[in-house]
């Protein structure tokens, strides 16, 4: 769901994943206005964006639970990708320690 922000012809002007007094308007994804939106703006790529940003912290909790239920290794991951899930895991915990939320980073 995302917040809605119109201009005063009540058109969506913007949208917002995260709400503020003067957000309180949601709508999904799948709606005929946002979708009118995000296609007169290209804002797609944005979208999808943000989507990976939700997907990628989606499959770092699966590997953790994979990893802690023994049904994986974690070396048995590409060096790469351990590097990588590794150092994204450092800069969470060094988030959550400064009490920030990823969205606040963002």
């Amino acid at each position: 769901m995302f917040y809605v922000e119109r201009d005063k012809d009540g058109k969506i002007v913007a949208l917002h994943n995260a709400t503020n007094p003067s957000l309180v308007e949601q709508k999904s994804l799948m709606d005929k206005e946002v979708v009118e939106f995000l296609n007169a703006t290209d804002s797609w790529k944005q979208l999808m964006a943000l989507s990976d940003l939700g997907t990628i912290r989606v499959v770092e909790d699966l590997i953790d639970i994979l990893v802690r239920k023994n049904i994986i290794n974690f070396t048995e991951l590409p060096e790469h990708a351990q590097q990588r899930i590794m150092e994204r895991k450092q800069i969470r915990e060094k988030i959550s320690s400064h009490n920030l939320l990823v969205d606040d980073v963002l």
